[in-house]
């Protein structure tokens, strides 16, 4: 089917990736094991998420009520606010960003936003630089009881923006943004800007990966251009 929308992830698509993810994720091993989660089943290898569900499930059948859980993982997710919006506010956008955006725009696309961040450092980001109103679904993991790559998230988005996965086309940076599209049979667009590789984003479900975000709008035309040869 023709393509409708475009969902992106933010960090390392949107604005540069710049939040020292080993160093939040150090931080929040420390705050989780001194409240009691044993150290031997963290890792710096997983995700904070991770290791937040990983501690509420250890302290439930270790007998601590669900108040206590709920401060510790919430002195955990404030952590990782305070850090997010640190880098927030010395974030820069990728280039060609508002470029892509008026391009989608101006084809009808809609536009969705799909992040791990939280809405309070996000919302900074897309004010930041005057693009909140390109944007016409913003889903922050405040918004989902589980992020990327479950699928309810980038589902959730495509709830809000009203399309099937058919019609939509996720792009990202990471692991995480391809394996959502690939499960969802989204078309999965990888753009690598960090730590993954054009080789490591095809392994994990990317049907095309581009070397520059002003190479979307083109790509998603040549998208709709074959599916309308092929009904034909």
């Amino acid at each position: 089917m023709t393509i409708r929308a475009v969902v992106f992830d933010l960090d390392g698509t949107i604005t540069r990736f710049n939040l020292d993810y080993r160093a939040v994720r150090a931080e929040v091993i420390s705050l989780l094991t001194r409240a009691g989660m044993p150290a031997s089943a963290l890792s710096m290898n997983e995700s904070t998420f991770g290791m937040l569900r990983k501690t509420e499930t250890f302290m439930k059948i270790n007998g601590k009520t669900e108040v206590e859980a709920a401060k510790v993982i919430g002195e955990a997710l404030a952590l990782i606010e305070e850090r997010e919006m640190e880098a927030a506010k010395n974030t820069e956008l990728m280039s060609g960003v508002l470029e892509t955006l008026k391009a989608l725009k101006g084809r009808g696309l809609k536009i969705g936003l799909c992040t791990i961040n939280g809405k309070k450092s996000t919302e900074h980001i897309l004010n930041r630089f005057g693009i909140e109103k390109r944007f016409d679904a913003v889903i922050t993991r405040d918004k989902v009881r589980s992020v990327k790559p479950n699928t309810e998230h980038l589902q959730t988005v495509l709830d809000v923006l009203d399309v099937s996965a058919n019609e939509a086309v996720i792009v990202g940076d990471g692991p995480s943004d391809m394996r959502c599209g690939k499960e969802l049979k989204v078309i999965a667009v990888g753009l690598p800007t960090g730590e993954s590789s054009q080789e490591t984003l095809a392994e994990c479900g990317a049907n095309y990966v581009i070397t520059a975000l002003t190479d979307l709008p083109e790509l998603i035309e040549h998208i709709n251009k074959a599916t309308r040869m092929r009904m034909k």
